[in-house]
């Protein structure tokens, strides 16, 4: 029987996959070291291929093979993948080959799968065709960030995903080179896992957030080593076990010396050691500090002067260690685009079971851009990250808005002294002026802008100074902070011993932002359809016909790009074009109208019932008239980490009848 060649490489690459799945090559290599043993311990002599077959014909292994095999009629190719049967990713990564350097030292690290996801055991197997709720494990290791695909929530998840992970040392000159041994054994970053959970509605929660310690590998036999980890939730729920996952690591090359698992353990425990006297010393004196900031002023006590927040995990970190000097590179051009970007990450607090005050959880910066959403504080401290990245004189501010409200946003000095207020939920700025208490009853007093009321401290990566001004109100502040009599600061030298990077094995490594994977204008062009079928079904049960005008829709794309441009800069421009083009597309004696919205999400059934909502857009789809045409536009702007911020315009145009 003869084969075309391109069935013959289907052929092939179904067989590799079988291969793959039942992890061949892992249970070839321990036949061939015990083939080896065995053979030593009796004489020494070559292997030849035949007694390697033998081996394997002995253990059962070529019959495991030829018993799963099984071949269909079907065959998949990539230019036509067939979806699963409940469950279709749509940020689909498309994978590249990469040659590995062999004078460059990698971690391969496998996740083999999930159990104990005791949450989804009465969830049923999902039917062919419906949606459902999915996991998601997200990486982060030296600057590498990696996501698995999804997979179907379960109590046992299929999650079976490889990474390779480049081990580099940094700063030291000699990147280029092999690590060894020795130099592993110092890399303390650990490998950090988010585990993301997607529910039907798009929804991400975070479910999980695991330090896994790598350097176990450094003295397994081969370099190998596999082992269960266990998932903890986040939050309240800290100390309640999510899951468990199994995790497979090998070294490659393998190191031709292992360590001794005593020498890794003792490296562990000094780190350990190191990092528990340092947090106690920097304890000891934030309490001290605390003591003589409250003998200021008895009124001390009921300011907002945050020196410590718990993370995802529950753990309690100086609030400095949440922000960082942290460089966008390409992904984002200005510090008002910046402000834009963090705006568009959704506003969520941290979910709590019942009632009660909220659950105060700042996140690592991972778990954050993974989940997608967070807190205020979780916006203000990357905002602030990130200008401080464009070299601006920037910090989180920690106080209170309208109603007392506790809230965080973020402040920028310019050279001239001027203070800028930077809200990281909505990218807007207000500039600050105070009010001089001291001054004449008639003498004009600027008036305030921003929404804040009161703040207590204000921090950054390497300061951290409160409030002790008579009055902590906002419009009253003076923001000198030279001025030890305004405002108390702490030893640069003290914060410095346990949130600079490095400083403690217990800070979590800053990530890199990723670039966003979206196609916007295949995302805009398959909103806009859904859209457009959504307006002739909700037209069509009102018995109204529907027809499109192509070119009055193509009109409204310079607004939407109006927009988001203003959105980002500040400044409005374009409008006078639109406005020209629109009047020349509508005739005489006919009417034009049109409902600008903004979303974070491209879901088109909750876009269109949220502009039904409004009174103006509900005229616009439900329009009776004579020659009546109906226009709808949708961009999609595409930032980091996935975010976007779409943009849709639903517009009409019919002849007035009197």
């Amino acid at each position: 029987m003869s084969l075309s060649p391109e069935r013959a490489s289907e052929l092939k690459q179904i067989i590799h996959n079988h291969l793959l799945k039942m992890n061949i090559h892992g249970r070839i290599r321990e036949v061939l070291a015990e083939t080896v043993r065995e053979d030593h311990g009796a004489a020494h002599r070559s292997l030849s291929q035949a007694d390697f077959l033998r081996a394997l014909q002995h253990r059962g292994i070529i019959d495991d093979v030829m018993k799963d095999l099984q071949f269909t009629q079907e065959v998949l190719t990539d230019a036509d993948p067939k979806p699963a049967t409940h469950f279709v990713d749509k940020n689909i990564t498309q994978l590249k080959k990469t040659n590995i350097d062999p004078s460059r030292r990698h971690l391969y690290l496998q996740v083999l799968g999930g159990k104990a996801f005791l949450e989804h055991l009465q969830e049923p197997e999902p039917l062919p065709g419906q949606v459902c709720s999915t996991f998601t494990v997200y990486l982060h290791f030296r600057n590498q960030r990696f996501r698995s695909k999804p997979v179907p929530c379960a109590c046992e998840p299929d999650l079976r995903e490889g990474f390779l992970l480049e081990i580099h040392r940094e700063g030291t000159g000699e990147g280029s080179k092999m690590a060894d041994g020795t130099t592993m054994l110092s890399l303390c970053d650990p490998v950090h896992l988010v585990l993301i959970k997607t529910d039907t509605s798009s929804e991400t929660m975070l479910v999980s957030s695991y330090f896994l310690d790598w350097r176990v590998v450094l003295c397994s036999p081969n370099g190998k080593t596999c082992f269960a980890v266990e998932l903890m939730g986040v939050g309240s729920e800290c100390k309640v076990p999510a899951g468990v996952l199994t995790v497979g690591l090998e070294l490659y090359p393998p190191l031709t010396d292992t360590l001794s698992a005593d020498v890794i353990s003792t490296q562990q425990s000094l780190e350990r050691q190191r990092t528990a006297e340092k947090e106690r010393l920097f304890l000891a004196y934030a309490k001290q500090w605390w003591r003589e900031f409250l003998q200021i002023r008895p009124s001390h006590q009921s300011k907002m002067v945050k020196i410590f927040a718990q993370d995802e995990n529950a753990v309690n970190r100086p609030v400095c260690s949440y922000v960082h000097v942290l460089r966008a590179g390409r992904l984002l051009e200005s510090p008002r685009q910046a402000a834009r970007f963090v705006s568009l990450l959704a506003h969520e607090k941290a979910p709590v079971v019942g009632g009660g005050h909220k659950q105060e959880q700042w996140c690592t910066l991972m778990a954050f851009l993974c989940r997608g959403k967070g807190d205020c504080e979780d916006h203000a401290t990357l905002l602030c990250s990130l200008l401080l990245g464009f070299g601006l004189d920037a910090y989180v501010c920690v106080g209170t808005k309208a109603k007392g409200t506790p809230h965080t946003w973020v402040l920028t000095r310019g050279t001239d002294g001027s203070i800028t207020f930077w809200e990281s939920l909505t990218a807007h700025r207000y500039v600050h002026r105070a009010i001089d208490p001291d001054a004449p009853p008639l003498a004009p007093q600027p008036k305030p802008t921003s929404p804040y009321r009161t703040v207590g401290c204000v921090f950054n990566h390497h300061t951290f100074r409160a409030n002790c001004q008579p009055s902590d109100a906002v419009e009253l502040c003076v923001f000198d902070f030279q001025n030890q009599s305004r405002w108390k600061a702490m030893s640069q030298e003290a914060l410095k011993s346990v949130c600079a990077p490095g400083s403690t094995t217990s800070l979590p490594p800053l990530p890199p932002l990723c670039a966003p994977s979206l196609d916007p204008a295949a995302a805009s062009n398959q909103l806009e359809l859904e859209l457009r079928s959504l307006v002739s079904e909700h037209r069509k049960d009102l018995d109204l016909a529907t027809l499109w005008d192509d070119q009055l829709s193509y009109l409204l794309s310079s607004a939407l790009s109006a927009y988001e441009l203003e959105r980002c800069s500040g400044v409005s421009c374009g409008n006078e074009e639109f406005q020209d083009a629109v009047r020349r597309a509508v005739p005489d004696g006919h009417t034009f109208k049109g409902f600008p919205i903004h979303f974070l999400h491209r879901n088109a059934r909750r876009a269109f019932a949220t502009c039904l909502r409004s009174p103006f857009c509900e005229e616009i789809v439900c329009c009776r008239g004579d020659h009546v045409r109906l226009a709808v536009r949708v961009r999609v702007f595409a930032y980091p980490e996935s975010a976007c911020a779409v943009w849709l315009m639903f517009a009409v145009k019919y002849r007035s009848v009197l």
